[in-house]
């Protein structure tokens, strides 16, 4: 008696919830939502990252590289709707989308047509394209540890620190992406978070019934909506739009096989991966097209009235914006496929993880150092030890995508070598290309280095109490960020613009005639 009157009251729900294995649980159930230390972590590596950007942004004062293009054409959006020339007063032909030109024009309408203007977007979306890192590797690894290491080590990138200070447009593209893949991993969690919830209901997987519906997938709805917008940057976002895509149904095949479904495959691509798989495609389209709303609102658009007026009409027919529209595009698209004119600072893609040549934005000797001669350069480089380091954390990465069969691995894979590979695609026709492409891959080379890293520090201690792996390789991965950091800091004087004395500038050269 005493022991019945000691056992506490189930509820109904119990049986249901203890027929669920342990393994499938864990690998179904939500991360532990981000406490207050996960919270102040991310917001000191934010700041650091914003205040970073900040200091000194408005110099040089004077438009600096591709700014002479998209800092005016960003003022000529805010005026005319559409881009414009002012030599002989005309519209203006330009080969990118203008959402990118319409988020420079933002900081510009706000701080005026000046250097803080046209740059302090990029600042903006910079800093919050870090604290999206430093979430999305949360939700991903559950560590805070490795969430700030992510953030901290795009902070202290060179390559996204100088794109997040000019006014060019692969930071608002790689910002897309990244809110995309954000919104990617959200789903993928409540997607399994409400697959384990029906398990937990009672709902057998190896018994027929009525099709498992799981609500629908708003977080799946914006990550298109993103990458309609990271397309309406550069066309190149595209590439993501594919993959993500794809990533899609691979996630709902996961989720259906880790939840004990017989025909997993069947289920996870005709239960709803397959429609959404198209969804993404038609989302990211009508997202794409609505980023020109000022072309389409505009009389004096670049083909605006291309149709009629080739043919002699006095006016559009109903379907002539998006056919003038389409004729755009497939010159724009000849331009883009026939630009091979040589460039002082054009790479190939083999060359961007080795630094085989970076880009100089801005160089300057007129300034004050103390020295008998000075140098003021703004470099877009990366931080080499950091991303010297891309190419065996890719490596690794493999290795462990297929020794673990983690689907994290291979997601975090995928997102790093779209960034790259297909613009090998180009090589052949000699097409003229620079390091900056390689941005959109950055985020997730940085997450392939953490995943590695938190592989090398182990488990916790609680699950091989015996083992010195964790204090090993805490040592070990601390020790790694502290030289990506004095790296960082070494570099910072030509990542900036800084005054220094031309030896100085001359050391920082490692790659010797490759960067100057």
């Amino acid at each position: 008696m005493l022991t019945q009157a000691s056992e506490p009251e189930s509820p109904v729900a119990e049986p249901a919830l203890r027929a669920v294995p342990d393994i499938v649980r864990k690998r179904l159930a939500r991360p532990p939502r981000g406490g207050l230390n996960f919270w102040l972590v991310a917001a000191l590596i934010t700041g650091i990252g914003l205040v970073l950007r900040l200091v000194n942004l408005a110099h040089p004062k004077e438009v600096i590289f591709d700014e002479v293009y998209y800092a005016n054409e960003a003022q000529d959006l805010l005026q005319r709707g559409v881009e414009w020339n002012p030599e002989d007063n005309t519209p203006q032909y330009v080969v990118h989308p203008p959402l990118g030109k319409w988020m420079i024009g933002v900081g510009e309408q706000l701080f005026g047509y000046n250097s803080f203007g046209w740059r302090i977007s990029a600042v903006i979306v910079g800093a919050i394209s870090i604290l999206l890192i430093v979430i999305a590797a949360y939700r991903l690894f559950r560590s805070t540890i490795l969430a700030g290491t992510a953030g901290l080590l795009m902070s202290l990138d060179g390559m996204h620190f100088v794109l997040s200070r000019v006014a060019l447009l692969d930071i608002f593209l790689m910002f897309w992406i990244v809110v995309a893949f954000f919104f990617l991993v959200l789903d993928r969690e409540q997607r399994r978070a409400r697959l384990l919830r029906a398990l937990e209901d009672g709902y057998d997987p190896e018994k027929p019934g009525p099709r498992l519906k799981l609500g629908f997938r708003w977080y799946r709805l914006l990550c298109a909506i993103s990458l309609g917008l990271a397309c309406g940057v550069k066309w190149s976002g595209v590439y993501y739009v594919l993959i993500f895509a794809i990533a899609m149904v691979l996630f709902d095949m996961s989720a259906r096989r880790s939840a004990g479904f017989k025909h997993w495959v069947a289920e996870g691509v005709w239960s709803d991966g397959a429609g959404w798989f198209l969804a993404t495609f038609g989302v990211a389209l009508f997202v794409y097209l609505n980023c020109w709303w000022g072309w389409y609102l505009s009389d004096n658009g670049y083909f605006r009235h291309w149709y009629a007026e080739s043919n002699g009409l006095p006016h559009d027919r109903f379907i002539d914006p998006l056919v003038n529209l389409w004729h755009y595009h497939e010159e724009a698209y000849k331009f883009h496929t026939g630009l091979s004119t040589k460039h002082q600072y054009q790479s190939w893609p083999w060359q961007w993880l080795l630094l085989g040549r970076p880009v100089a934005f801005y160089w300057d000797q007129s300034g004050s150092c103390g020295a008998a001669s000075c140098a003021s350069e703004i470099l877009l480089l990366g931080t080499p030890l950091l991303w010297w380091s891309f190419l065996p954390a890719l490596v690794a990465l493999g290795w462990l995508a297929i020794a673990r069969r983690d689907g994290r691995a291979w997601l975090i894979m995928a997102g790093a070598l779209t960034g790259i590979l297909p613009w090998f695609n180009e090589m052949p026709e000699h097409r003229t290309m620079f390091y900056f492409y390689a941005l959109p891959a950055e985020p997730f080379l940085v997450l392939a280095v953490v995943y590695v890293l938190g592989a090398i520090i182990g488990p916790p201690r609680r699950l091989r109490p015996d083992s010195d792996q964790r204090m090993v390789g805490a040592v070990v991965a601390g020790a790694y960020v502290l030289l990506v950091a004095a790296c960082f800091a070494y570099f910072y004087p030509i990542y900036s613009g800084m005054d220094i004395s031309y030896t100085d500038w001359f050391a920082r050269m490692w790659l010797g005639s490759r960067w100057v």
